[in-house]
């Protein structure tokens, strides 16, 4: 059966091999560089004493030779192999096997082992061969040192094992507490939140940013839109029972009226009155419904749109309506922004909705203006009006689903028109806000470009 590891086990595993692998190609190239640096060093020597002692005997014969050897012979060095050959391949003078065991020919650098004898079979040698007349020149030195220097690496390589063995076991040890403590913040904040308590936090550490804060930042995002999409559901299901209770109960009870009425013009009015309470009911499921369709809109679904044309073309539709009012109804186009990625259908919705409010609320003023403004920050589509308006303590109030101005509910109503704006222009990643007309009102979209 296989064993499973765990993260944590993984990620411990992983520290190990990386310290082992790090430290032993560290080690690696330091014993290869060393050992090819110093044959370099020696092929340079060999080369440069063959040079000089070959000019030698051009110049003064194999007696300048001879002479010139002993005074390079320095007592104590065992590594130098300087010597003349005759043709047999016996030393006539010098450092060198008693006789040669490699062939006597011209060598510019090579590395094998001189000698046959116990001394010089057991170790390489970096010689050169150049032949002096009748006699050879062997120059070179034997790689003793750097047989030793690469021993004391491979020893070097050994407790580097050991040391990375020992680092890596407790780097991983840190590193999976550390991991395992950041995955347990995560996971309790998900389990909290699976067990419905949305409040919980993930901490990030400040001035962090590894990816387990960002991760962390990104998981709180998220808690709390849901904390607050859930507050929000409360909130519309509360309402939503609350101000379904009068428009049913009304309906009820002119049903009940309607089925006593025994004259058929009361009963045809006492049905009218019930279609209207039907009709509240439904416009308020209805906006409901559209408000939370609005939020889940994929954005295929988005088009180009001239903003200026879909206003005039809104405004068209809206200005026989407005002078039947008796208002003064204007589109205004300060400025025509390019064409832009909408939802035409909820854009144009939320503008509609937007002059609704204005013609009900606002008629008093005698005027109402379609505007559409380029800005700095984007597009700002606005519905103004010369009515009461409304004062800035209570415009959040009047933003909020189900958000009534008229405490008591007298005025048919939902509540819900303004919700349905702020949904679409937060769709748009864009903003709605409401501002002073002095007086009246200003009811604006701002949507990025």
């Amino acid at each position: 059966m296989a064993i499973r590891l765990s993260v944590t086990a993984r990620i411990a595993l992983l520290s190990i091999a990386l310290a082992l692998v790090s430290n032993l190609a560290l080690v690696g190239f330091v014993w290869k560089t060393t050992s090819a640096d110093a044959i370099d060093a020696i092929r340079r020597e060999t080369t440069e004493q063959s040079e000089a002692l070959r000019a030698v005997w051009r110049s003064g014969g194999l007696i300048a030779v001879r002479q010139a050897i002993d005074s390079a012979v320095v007592p104590g060095d065992v590594s130098l192999v300087l010597a003349v050959i005759d043709p047999k391949g016996r030393a006539v003078v010098g450092i060198s096997p008693s006789r040669l065991a490699v062939p006597l020919r011209v060598t510019q650098f090579r590395i094998a082992r001189l000698g046959a004898d116990e001394l010089w079979s057991a170790r390489e040698t970096g010689y050169a061969l150049h032949p002096l007349g009748d006699y050879w020149l062997l120059t070179g030195r034997n790689l003793d040192l750097i047989a030793a220097e690469e021993r004391a690496i491979e020893r070097a390589l050994a407790v580097a094992v050991f040391l990375s063995l020992a680092l890596g076991v407790l780097g991983g040890l840190v590193l999976t507490r550390y991991v395992g403590r950041r995955l347990d913040g995560i996971a309790k904040a998900i389990e909290a939140a699976g067990e419905g308590d949305l409040s919980r936090r993930v901490d990030v550490i400040a001035g962090g940013g590894d990816a387990f804060d960002r991760l962390a930042a990104r998981l709180n995002v998220m808690l709390g839109k849901l904390e607050g999409v859930m507050a929000e559901l409360r909130i519309v299901t509360d309402s939503l029972a609350h101000d379904l209770r009068s428009p049913l109960a009304r309906l009820r009870t002119k049903t009940e009226q309607a089925v006593l009425i025994a004259d058929p013009d009361a009963r045809e009015a006492a049905l009218g009155g019930l279609l209207v309470e039907t009709d509240l009911v439904m416009r308020m499921l209805t906006m409901v419904i559209e408000i939370s369709r609005s939020g889940s809109v994929s954005r295929d679904r988005f088009i180009e749109v001239s903003p200026a044309d879909l206003l005039e073309e809104i405004g068209e539709l809206y200005a026989p309506v407005a002078e039947d009012a008796g208002l003064v109804f204007t589109i205004a186009i300060d400025d025509r922004p390019p064409p832009m990625k909408l939802h035409r259908e909820l854009i144009s919705q939320a503008i509609t909705n937007l002059i609704d409010n204005a013609l009900r609320h606002g008629a008093g003023g005698g005027e109402v203006t379609l505007r559409i403004v380029h800005r700095t920050d984007g597009v700002a589509i606005q519905v103004e009006d010369r009515g009461p308006g409304i004062a800035a303590a209570d415009r959040a109030q009047a933003l909020k689903r189900f958000g009534r101005l008229d405490s008591a509910r007298s005025t048919p109503g939902a509540g819900l028109g303004m919700a349905l704006i702020e949904a679409v222009a937060r769709l748009h990643d864009g903003h709605f806000e409401l501002a002073d007309n002095a007086p009246g009102l200003v009811a604006r979209i701002v949507l990025p470009l």
